[in-house]
C-alpha cells in the first residue's frame, strides 16, 4: 500500500500526459452524465412522488427495476444502437465520450428518480394540506417542495456523481478504453490489473478516491455556505 501511495504521489506531480488525459476524460464524462441525470431525474421523481395518475404504480415499479439494470447490459444495448449496423450509427457515438455519457445517463437517471420519489412522497402530502389551508397555488406548493428537498437533491447528486465515477462496465463497452480518447480511471485500473501492474492500478484507485473526496468536500463547503 505504501508503494502504491508513493506511486500515486509520483503520478500526480510527474506531469504525465496520459494521467492528465485519463483524469480529464473521467471528470468530463462523470460531471456531464451526473448533471444530465439530475436534471432529468429530479423532475421525474417529483412528478412520481407528488402526482396522482393512472399507471403511477407501474412506472414506480418499472423505475425500480431499471435501478438494477446491469451496466454491461446497458453497455451492450448502447453498443448495438451506436455500432455500424445500429439505428443510431449515423451519430457516430461509438468509442466517443458522448456515447459514454449517454450510457451513463441511462444508468444513473433511474437511480436519481428512485432517490427522489420516496422522499417527495413522504413530505408532499402534509405540505399540500398546509398549502391548501393557506390558499397557496399548486405551482407555489411545488416550489416549496423543491426548496424543502434541496438537501435531498444534493445527496442525490453526490450519489449520481459517485456512480458515474465508479462505472466501468458500460463505459468500457461503449468507449473502448482508448488511450488519449476514451480511457477513464476505472477502465485504466482494469487494464493495468489485467497486465499484472497492480501497483499502478492501486495508485490510480487511490487517485480516484481522492477525486471523489475532493468533490464531496467542495459540495459540503458549498452546502455549509448556503446554510449560513
Amino acid at each position: 500500500m505504501s508503494t502504491a501511495l508513493q506511486k500515486a504521489v509520483e503520478f500526480i506531480f510527474s506531469g504525465s500526459a496520459l494521467l492528465k488525459d485519463i483524469i480529464g476524460v473521467t471528470l468530463r464524462m462523470s460531471l456531464a452524465s451526473s448533471l444530465a441525470a439530475l436534471l432529468i431525474g429530479v423532475p421525474l421523481g417529483i412528478i412520481l412522488g407528488s402526482g396522482s395518475f393512472p399507471g403511477k404504480r407501474i412506472l414506480i415499479v418499472l423505475n425500480r427495476t431499471l435501478m438494477g439494470l446491469p451496466p454491461v447490459v446497458c453497455g451492450l444495448l448502447c453498443y448495438l444502437m451506436f455500432c455500424g449496423v445500429g439505428p443510431l450509427r449515423h451519430l457516430k457515438l461509438l468509442y466517443t465520450v458522448k456515447g459514454m455519457v449517454i450510457a451513463q445517463i441511462i444508468l444513473i437517471t433511474p437511480i436519481v428518480v428512485g432517490m427522489m420519489e420516496p422522499f417527495i412522497s413522504s413530505v408532499y402530502p402534509s405540505m399540500r394540506e398546509t398549502a391548501r389551508g393557506l390558499g397557496i397555488s399548486r405551482r407555489r406548493t411545488l416550489g416549496l417542495v423543491i426548496n424543502e428537498s434541496r438537501y435531498q437533491i444534493i445527496s442525490t447528486y453526490l450519489m449520481a456523481l459517485s456512480r458515474a465515477l465508479a462505472e466501468v462496465g458500460a463505459v468500457s463497452m461503449v468507449g473502448g478504453a482508448i488511450a488519449y480518447k476514451t480511457n477513464v480511471m476505472t477502465t485504466a485500473i482494469m487494464n493495468f490489473t489485467n497486465m499484472g501492474n497492480f501497483t499502478t492500478a492501486l495508485a490510480l484507485g487511490i487517485i480516484l478516491l481522492a477525486i471523489s473526496l475532493a468533490v464531496n468536500i467542495v459540495v459540503s463547503l458549498m452546502q455549509g455556505g448556503a446554510d449560513r
